[in-house]
């Protein structure tokens, strides 16, 4: 089955950090660029950030700027978020999927990505 698995949620407490892990299952994300996504409780799925497949350009949503880096190694296969100083507000399940540009990655239409896993949850609690 062609799909990410997302790995490396857990519960931290507030200002912790978490480095999530999206492995390509069944294909090659060489020639993707791979979002990160969360939805929290009662929420749309918002997009978190990417990163392109072409030049290793990377894009992040407001809130998550200067605390979270994703990042790639194709060699492996995988994609990580790493999420440093942690908040409340980021509590979601995280979830990665593989689109051909990093485009659509944020603005709430995700009806070109694919390869979505099962995520990863992520609370913040003290």
């Amino acid at each position: 089955q062609l799909q990410f698995v997302e790995s490396g949620g857990g519960l931290v407490q507030p200002g912790g950090s978490l480095r999530l892990s999206c492995a390509a299952s069944g294909f090659s994300l060489d020639y993707y660029a791979i979002g990160w996504f969360r939805q929290a409780p009662g929420k749309e799925r918002e997009g978190v950030s990417c990163i392109s497949d072409s030049d290793g350009s990377t894009y992040y949503e407001d809130s998550v700027k200067g605390r979270f880096t994703v990042s790639r190694d194709n060699a492996k296969n995988t994609v990580y978020l790493q999420m440093n100083s942690l908040e409340p507000e980021d509590t979601a399940v995280y979830y990665c999927a593989a689109d051909m540009t990093c485009a659509y990655y944020s603005g709430g239409q995700y009806a070109s990505w694919t390869h979505w896993g099962q995520g990863t949850q992520v609370t913040v609690d003290s």
